[in-house]
């Protein structure tokens, strides 16, 4: 049997002009549902240090399935708001599996500009 391979996420969010601060309160929102969410391992919220508008969040899941739950969440319609709110620029995310193991994961990519 196959063992579950851990997987993560990262997105990188542009806030637009003069909306940095707000897209951050915002996005505090998704820290502590996303860190005691099922399987996950880690969850991180970051603002850039030599860019004001840009932000990231990373999250590290027990496997797959974790993960794609987490996706699937109500905690995601905070994306739902940034951007019917006008405070993203650009979306991007990422999704990775471990490299040290065999197992894939299934692609999740969305980039809104």
């Amino acid at each position: 049997m196959t063992q579950p391979s851990t997987v993560s996420h990262s997105t990188f969010i542009r806030a637009r002009a003069g909306r940095s601060a707000a897209l951050g309160e915002h996005l505090n929102r998704l820290l502590e549902p996303s860190r005691t969410a099922a399987g996950c391992l880690h969850f991180a919220l970051q603002h850039s240090q030599c860019d004001a508008d840009l932000w990231l969040i990373s999250g590290f899941w027990a496997d797959q399935q974790a993960m794609t739950a987490w996706f699937a969440s109500p905690v995601m319609q905070v994306f739902d708001d940034l951007l019917a709110l006008g405070l993203v620029n650009s979306l991007d995310v990422h999704t990775f599996n471990d490299a040290t193991t065999q197992g894939v994961a299934t692609p999740w990519h969305l980039k809104v500009s």
